[in-house]
């Protein structure tokens, strides 16, 4: 792994929107991989979409899901993960300059596959954006103690910071 940048923080602090703005910053044509967004219902959360940078999107996770793999209220649909969000990391390493992952968190740890392309992005000369859970997990733990990896975690106070410090360092690569 080239650098690798992992924001984190509580929930609903701004990760995704952070990424997102980052990506805008950066540029869409030199990233690659997905993020998560919020399904809502009038205020009321009801799942996550994942979208690739490529334009794909698949139901994550849904409260309606009848998925054996549940966190929370939510169904996980591993299928989504797997076929959308796995596709595009393996696209992204072959072909981009960025592979963000948003987000490194319970609900994809019940795919080992994710997991392991998540060990293989550390392991290949790519440079790594992507959002990880604040809450202690054995193996994100791991992840955020690797190696060349750059923790943030962001507050309301540190956040547009944060994102130009990434932007600075993102854009020196060649």
């Amino acid at each position: 792994m080239k650098h690798a940048y992992l924001l984190t923080g509580k929930p609903g602090i701004g990760k995704t929107t952070t990424i997102k703005t980052l990506i805008e910053r950066i540029g869409l044509q030199q990233c690659g991989g997905f993020y998560t967004e919020e399904i809502r219902v009038q205020e009321t959360r009801v799942g996550f979409r994942l979208v690739t940078l490529d334009g794909q999107t698949g139901i994550f996770a849904h409260v309606k899901s009848r998925s054996s793999l549940r966190l929370g209220r939510y169904g996980v649909n591993l299928d989504c993960l797997e076929s959308l969000g796995i596709a595009a990391i393996k696209k992204a390493v072959e072909a981009k300059k960025l592979i963000v992952i948003d987000e490194i968190g319970p609900m994809e740890l019940y795919s080992n596959r994710f997991k392991q392309s998540v060990i293989d992005i550390f392991n290949s000369s790519s440079s790594f954006l992507g959002t990880i859970a604040l809450k202690p997990h054995p193996w994100l733990d791991g992840l955020k103690q690797q190696a060349g990896v750059v923790l943030y975690t962001l507050t309301p106070d540190n956040r547009n910071t944060i994102i130009d410090t990434v932007v600075c360092l993102v854009s020196s690569f060649k």
